[in-house]
């Protein structure tokens, strides 16, 4: 390690012997007799090889000192220009930590409604876009012995497919802490998810709150993607354009749908994709907390909420209370306010009858059935025939085990 420092050292003390033989040379000569001889005409009686050499040895040092200076001062300016950067940087992400802090911070008015607070916590802006995360929920946790193989297989088919994508799977008990931190300014919402009596009901209203809050895409844990989540665009059709994304769930000719589903055309919402605080989802969440809150009202201080009935009974209820009959209303309600989705004509039912093709209503792109609920074979390939295949459900009516 000392040989390349002794060698860098050579240089001056080459410099220095030559400026001394120099020096002595002139003394001598100022000294003799023949001191009145001009000293250039001394420096000239040497060989010219010699003045060359030195003067070359001079500048070649002089230059190599230069460099090594304007070396030295880029990387310092580096190094300063460096550290700015990161402190830039540092200052930026605490500013927007602060940013976050005093909007946690600020609360609604106690005079405003219940829409109006739910859209000061979660503004809506139509400009952004389609968050990357994947939300599911199940009673079980993703360890747990008895999560069913086969929703394993479809929960980690959803991570692989899409890469980039946060991928999250809630619990009841991980879905309600995740509520109490994201809707803290509206305590309505916790009151009424903790006053709802069966998990599906839970379940149903967890996919608006987390929609609402963060955007991306819910998907019930029976399900399969059969292909990318932005495959589900068509290419005619910009992202932008959109805040939501649904399927057709039921479309029925039968006389006697009644006693099958609440509506005979249903939207579907075991598969939604949204973006954070689309009126929709305002909406639907508002509706769910009053309806549940004025059942509560209603009852005696002992008594506590339930489903009664049949199992097909229970279902209907659930359909009305938070599920795809109240999903149907609600959406059907956006369409026909024309400030909210710029329609000024009515929507009814019967625009998505037998609906085959991709339909965009507003900001809405409605999906045929086989979109979210195709009933193909999962190919050992991974080719998808179907160009508008995109999910597998399995309808397994996994609520009624809970």
């Amino acid at each position: 390690m000392s040989l390349p420092i002794l060698h860098n050292r050579k240089r001056p003390i080459v410099i220095t012997v030559v400026v001394l033989v120099i020096l002595l040379l002139i003394t001598k000569v100022s000294t003799s007799k023949h001191s009145a001889k001009n000293i250039q005409e001394v420096l000239q009686s040497l060989p010219n090889e010699n003045i060359l050499g030195l003067s070359k040895l001079v500048n070649n040092e002089n230059e190599k000192s230069q460099d090594e200076f304007f070396a030295r001062l880029e990387k310092s300016n580096k190094k300063f220009f460096s550290s700015q950067e990161a402190r830039l940087q540092k200052l930026e992400k605490q500013n927007e930590l602060l940013l976050k802090e005093i909007k946690s911070l600020k609360q609604p008015s106690n005079y405003a409604s219940l829409r109006e607070r739910l859209l000061f916590v979660y503004p809506y802006d139509s400009s952004v876009r389609f968050p990357a995360y994947i939300w599911q929920s199940w009673k079980h946790g993703l360890n747990d012995e008895r999560f069913n193989e086969k929703y394993r297989e479809g929960e980690s088919q959803w991570a692989w497919k899409n890469p980039g994508f946060v991928h999250e799977l809630f619990n009841d008990d991980t879905a309600h802490t995740m509520i109490k931190f994201l809707y803290h300014q509206i305590p309505e919402v916790l009151e009424a998810y903790e006053a709802m009596p069966e998990v599906i009901l839970r379940m149903d209203f967890f996919r608006y709150l987390i929609l609402f809050a963060k955007g991306g895409v819910y998907a019930d844990i029976d399900t399969y993607p059969l292909q990318p989540i932005p495959n589900w665009i068509p290419e005619n059709v910009s992202p932008d354009e959109l805040g939501m994304i649904v399927s057709i769930e039921t479309d029925s000719n039968s006389p006697n749908w009644r006693t099958e589903s609440v509506r005979r055309l249903q939207f579907a919402q075991f598969v939604i994709q949204a973006k954070p605080g689309h009126p929709i989802l305002r909406e639907i969440i508002a509706q769910i907390i009053e309806r549940t809150l004025q059942k509560r009202k209603a009852l005696l201080d002992t008594e506590k909420l339930k489903l009664t009935g049949s199992s097909n009974q229970r279902s209907l209820d659930i359909s009305r209370w938070t599920g795809a009959g109240l999903w149907t209303d609600v959406i059907l309600k956006y369409f026909n306010d024309y400030i909210q989705s710029s329609i000024y004509q009515k929507i009814t039912w019967k625009e998505f009858h037998e609906l085959k093709i991709p339909k965009l209503v507003s900001d809405i792109l409605i999906l045929p059935i086989h979109s979210f609920a195709s009933d193909i074979e999962i190919p050992k390939d991974g080719k998808i025939e179907d160009p508008l295949a995109f999910v597998k459900h399995y309808a397994a009516k996994i609520w009624k085990t809970t």
